[in-house]
C-alpha cells in the first residue's frame, strides 16, 4: 500500500501521481477533513444556546425525507412535454417573424433580440431613449435592458410595441428552456434540494448531481401539467394559507399583547383568521370599485384583472406583503404598476387599521441595531452582518422572521407526515407548499389523517393557540384544472386539464386516467 503524506503535497508533486492516486487522495481528504470538522462543530453546538441546537436537530431530521424526495423524482409525460415544446417553439418563431418584419419595414433595422448589447444600442441610441440603469456585479450603475427596464421604456409610444414583443419572446424562450431540461432515462425529473440553501431556512433546488433536472421550485404553473402521478397514485398538493401574513400577526401578538392589550395586539392576526385577508386589503386599496353589500360577493370583485395576469386581490397581496416588509410607496408602485399616490393612501388606511405593524417595524430596527440578530417564534436565530443602520438591512430583517416561520411550518409538517404515513411519497417542496402522491385507493379515508399530521401548532402568549390553515388540492398531474370564467351567466365548469389539481372537497368524483393512454388524451 502506498502511503502519502498529504501535508507535504504540492501542486507540482500531485501532477506526478496517477489519476487513481489523485482520486484516492481526494476521497481520503474528503472523509478525514469532514470528520475532523464534524468533531469541532459538534463540540460548539453542544455548548451553544438551546435554540441553535434545536435548529441543528431539525436540519438533520429533514435529511432523510429530502434525500428520498430527491431520489424519487417526478414522473414526466414525455409525449405531452414534446407537444408543448413544439407549440411554444412555433409561437416563438411567429413572434420573431413579426418582430423582425416591423423592425425592417418600419426602421430599416436588423438586430438579434437575444443580445443585450444590441437591444441597449437600439433603445438608447437608435430610438434615443433615456437609459434605465441598475447596479451591476461590480456595484456600478450601468444601462440595463432587463424586464423592469423594458416595462419602464414601454410607456414611450415608439418603444411600447418593441418592448411588448421582447418581453413576450423572453417569456416563451424561458419556458422552452425549461421544457428542454434533460430528464432521466426512466422519464423522471430529479433535482437536488439544499437544506441550508437560504438564510430563512427555506429549501433551494437545482439540477441533480448527475447533471439532469433543474430547479423545480420556480416552475411556471402553466408548465406543470406534464408532471404526473405514478400509476394507481394521485397527487396531493398541500399549501399553507396566507402563512407569511398570519405569522406577522403571531409575531405582533407575542411582542405587544402584554402592554398593548389583546384587542390592539390581535387586530392584524384577527383579520387574518376571520376570513380572506387579501380581499379585505383589496377593498382598502381600491374603495372605488363596486363592492357589493353582500360580503360573499367581494371575492368575485377582487378577482377582476387589474394589470397583466394580476387581479386586484393578487396586487393587494403584494401591497400587504410589501407594506409589512417596509416597502416604500415609490418602489411598490413600480413593482405593482400602480400610482404612488394610491399606495400612499392605501398605507395610511392600512396602518390606521393595524397600528402595531409600525411599532413592529421600529422594534426590528432597534433589535438589529442593538443586538444584531433576530430569533423567530420557533427559535431559529439569524445574525445580520451588514450595516445595522442601512434600510436594506432593516427590510431584510423585517422579512426574515415571517418567512422563516413559514419554512419551518411546512418543513415540520411534511417531516411529521413522512414519519407517520409511509405511503405518502414526497415529490417536490415549493416554499410554502409540499407536493406528494398517495395511493388513490381509500383516498377519502386517508386525507383527513394526512392533513392532521401536517398541522403545526404554536402556543402564543395568553395561551392563544396559533396554526396556519392548510389548503389541499388533488389530481393526477401537477397543473391546475382550468375553469370557465362564468361571464356568460353559466356556472363555472372545468374546461381544460380535467385531471389536474382541484380543490379537495372531502371527496373525489373524477375517474382516474388510464395509463394505457397518454395524459394529453385527457386534456
Amino acid at each position: 500500500m502506498q502511503i502519502i503524506d498529504t501535508a507535504t503535497l504540492t501542486e507540482t508533486s500531485t501532477r506526478e501521481l496517477s489519476p487513481d492516486a489523485v482520486s484516492n487522495i481526494y476521497c481520503g481528504l474528503d472523509c478525514a477533513v469532514t470528520y475532523e470538522i464534524r468533531d469541532t462543530l459538534k463540540a460548539q453546538i453542544e455548548t451553544d444556546l438551546p435554540c441553535v441546537q434545536e435548529t441543528y436537530r431539525n436540519a438533520l431530521a429533514k435529511q432523510a425525507p429530502i434525500m428520498e424526495m430527491s431520489m424519487r423524482g417526478f414522473l414526466v409525460d414525455e409525449g405531452n412535454r414534446q407537444i408543448s415544446l413544439r407549440r411554444m417553439e412555433a409561437d416563438l418563431a411567429s413572434l420573431e417573424e413579426g418582430f423582425n418584419f416591423i423592425l425592417k419595414e418600419g426602421l430599416n433595422h436588423v438586430m438579434n433580440w437575444r443580445s443585450p448589447m444590441q437591444l441597449k444600442a437600439f433603445f438608447y441610441n437608435t430610438l434615443g431613449l433615456k437609459p434605465v440603469k441598475a447596479r451591476n456585479a461590480q456595484g456600478e450603475f450601468t444601462p440595463t435592458i432587463n424586464r423592469e427596464a423594458l416595462e419602464k421604456l414601454s410607456v414611450n409610444f415608439y418603444a411600447e410595441l418593441f418592448c411588448n414583443y421582447i418581453l413576450a419572446m423572453r417569456d416563451l424562450a424561458k419556458q422552452i428552456g425549461f421544457l428542454k431540461t434533460e430528464i432521466d432515462e426512466d422519464n423522471r425529473i430529479r433535482c437536488s434540494f439544499n437544506i441550508a440553501g437560504t438564510n430563512t431556512g427555506r429549501l433551494s433546488s437545482s439540477m441533480n448531481e448527475f447533471g439532469t433536472g433543474t430547479n423545480l421550485q420556480n416552475v411556471s404553473r402553466n408548465l406543470r401539467f406534464p408532471f404526473i402521478a405514478d400509476p394507481k397514485k394521485i397527487i396531493v398538493n398541500v399549501d399553507l394559507e396566507q402563512a407569511d401574513s398570519r405569522n406577522v400577526g403571531a409575531i405582533i401578538w407575542n411582542l405587544f399583547v402584554e402592554d398593548e392589550g389583546e384587542e390592539r395586539a390581535g387586530a392584524y392576526l384577527d383579520a387574518c383568521e376571520s376570513g380572506d385577508l387579501h380581499t379585505t386589503v383589496a377593498r382598502m386599496a381600491w374603495p372605488e370599485l363596486k363592492w357589493s353589500a353582500d360580503r360573499k360577493e367581494w371575492r368575485a370583485t377582487a378577482d377582476q384583472l387589474a394589470y397583466r395576469d394580476d387581479s386586484y386581490r393578487q396586487l393587494a397581496k403584494k401591497l400587504g406583503h410589501g407594506t409589512n416588509y417596509l416597502g416604500q410607496p415609490r418602489t411598490m408602485a413600480r413593482h405593482t404598476k400602480t400610482e404612488t399616490r394610491l399606495i400612499e393612501e392605501f398605507q395610511a388606511r392600512y396602518f390606521a387599521a393595524f397600528p402595531l405593524i409600525k411599532r413592529w417595524h421600529q422594534w426590528i430596527v432597534e433589535q438589529v441595531t442593538t443586538y444584531g440578530f433576530i430569533t423567530t417564534q420557533f427559535g431559529r436565530r439569524r445574525y445580520f452582518f451588514d450595516r445595522a443602520d442601512a434600510a436594506s438591512t432593516h427590510r431584510e430583517a423585517t422579512a426574515y422572521e415571517p418567512q422563516s416561520m413559514t419554512a419551518h411550518e411546512i418543513d415540520m409538517g411534511y417531516l411529521n407526515l413522512w414519519r407517520n404515513m409511509p405511503e405518502a411519497e414526497l415529490l417536490v417542496q415549493v416554499h410554502d407548499s409540499i407536493t406528494l402522491q398517495v395511493p388513490y385507493a381509500n383516498l377519502i379515508d386517508r386525507m383527513p389523517r394526512l392533513l392532521d399530521l401536517m398541522r403545526v401548532e404554536l402556543e402564543l402568549k395568553k395561551s392563544r393557540l396559533f396554526t396556519v390553515p392548510l389548503d389541499a388540492k388533488v389530481g393526477w398531474n401537477w397543473g391546475d384544472v382550468e375553469y370557465s370564467d362564468g361571464k356568460d351567466g353559466t356556472p363555472k365548469r372545468p374546461i381544460r386539464n380535467l385531471h389536474g389539481l382541484d380543490k379537495w372537497k372531502f371527496n373525489e368524483t373524477r375517474v382516474p386516467p388510464s395509463y394505457k393512454l397518454r395524459l394529453r388524451d385527457y386534456l
